[in-house]
């Protein structure tokens, strides 16, 4: 880690890109997109490699990310991956890193370790359909900041709050987002 890049971020491409956008709007309009294929129970394969930024199609990605899904066997799985709600935890969790270790660099701010512990909790009453008034979602979800840094705490309260604001994740799953599923026959 050096000056320019304290917590392995370039601060002048972080400021630059922020300058473009300032200057250009339209930059700022990316797709993100991921298919998923279920195999059998709760077993799923999730490849991510394509999405749409700053007005073009990216190519840096060669191999796609493949995230494999499950259940525990207690809930009928085979533990051949993570749940959906643990993979949602862990989405929010890295959006939540990225912008905490990106604001701080930007705020001069030295990040020496970092961990994100997340919690969420639920009740499978509203998964299971047993209950109109038990929502199906995690009813809670906690997060602890583990984080060496020489920053006084006031300084790190401030960033947090910040990083909160502007975390898409964060934002999608404070604020209801539309979520449009369609039948489409064809494979």
């Amino acid at each position: 880690m050096t000056q320019q890049h304290p917590n392995g971020v370039d601060v002048q491409k972080l400021v630059a890109t922020i300058e473009a956008v300032k200057n250009d709007p339209a930059l700022a309009a990316f797709q993100f997109r991921a298919s998923t294929k279920w195999y059998s129970g709760a077993h799923v394969q999730t490849h991510i490699q394509g999405f749409h930024g700053v007005k073009q199609e990216d190519q840096s990605r060669q191999q796609p990310f493949v995230l494999e899904g499950d259940e525990p066997p207690v809930l009928l799985g085979s533990n051949q991956g993570a749940n959906a709600v643990e993979l949602l935890l862990a989405g929010l969790t890295a959006c939540l890193s990225v912008g905490i270790a990106y604001n701080a660099a930007a705020r001069g701010i030295v990040i020496e370790a970092m961990r994100l512990d997340v919690t969420g909790d639920i009740d499978l009453q509203g998964f299971l359909g047993l209950s109109e008034t038990i929502r199906a979602g995690c009813h809670d979800i906690n997060i602890a900041c583990r984080m060496k840094s020489d920053a006084s705490d006031s300084a790190i309260a401030d960033l947090l709050d910040h990083v909160q604001k502007t975390s898409p994740v964060t934002d999608m799953i404070r604020h209801p987002t539309p979520v449009h599923v369609k039948f489409v026959r064809e494979i």
